[in-house]
């Protein structure tokens, strides 16, 4: 029964994974901000390099504003983290019979009998590292081999963000009025459709769920910046 209990293991997706997050949220951060900022200065009708201008300042920004934010969220994460696992060191080696007796009521209000249940903690206490692992999962909800790299989440971010938020932009760099803001529309319509399918491996849901979603909010939020900028308007028509 312990042996079932010590190797029985349900394989789930891994959503704790600095990377990957960033890397998702960062290109849909960087397509909707940009592609909004496009929209509203192309419905002001500037000169054209006013509106390559916002969007380059918004890629470069935003890049940089999301990969330093990501880096210190997650450094302080991470180090709040290694200072419970410390703690927690610290208590295995000083008091493993409190740790020890901790363990078993932590199985036991899980529904484990007791006897089964002190047999187990005994068994996780032997090894020092293993029993700091299984009080950090236990107690802290973490996994002390997997807390996250910070700058693997602040480089993705920043790759990502840009990635995003590029695509918007580029038909601005080829081409001027009517014809980059319909392109820059249909780019940012099949970019949104693809971050929401991307998505939808992660969540599990219906890739045309995710899709619909993505270019669903993208669309309110270019629409609401691009009838602003008409209103608004300023000179300067090219």
């Amino acid at each position: 029964m312990i042996a079932e209990a010590v190797h029985r293991e349900h394989h789930h997706r891994d959503i704790k994974g600095g990377g990957a997050r960033a890397a998702v949220f960062g290109a849909s951060d960087g397509l909707v901000t940009n592609v909004s900022l496009i929209l509203g200065l192309a419905g002001a009708r500037p000169i054209a390099s006013v509106v390559r201008l916002g969007g380059l300042a918004v890629l470069i920004g935003g890049a940089l504003s999301m990969a330093i934010g990501e880096y210190v969220s997650m450094r302080a994460q991470t180090e709040l983290l290694q200072r419970e696992l410390e703690i927690e060191r610290h208590e295995i080696k000083h008091r493993p019979d409190y740790e020890r007796r901790e363990l078993a009521d932590i199985y036991e209000q899980r529904g484990i009998d007791p006897e089964v249940a002190h047999s187990l903690a005994t068994e996780m206490m032997r090894d020092p590292e293993l029993a700091l692992e299984t009080h950090a999962r236990e107690e802290l909800g973490i996994d002390p081999t997997a807390l996250g790299s910070p700058l693997q989440a602040a480089v993705s971010s920043f790759v990502s963000f840009a990635g995003g938020a590029v695509i918007p932009l580029i038909p601005w760099l080829i081409t001027t009025g009517i014809t980059a803001v319909i392109a820059s529309i249909v780019a940012a319509g099949f970019a949104s459709i693809l971050v929401g399918i991307a998505l939808s491996r992660f969540t599990d849901r219906p890739w045309w769920k995710s899709a619909g979603r993505q270019l669903l909010l993208s669309a309110i939020a270019a629409g609401a910046t691009y009838f602003i900028g008409k209103a608004v308007g300023i000179s300067g028509v090219g």
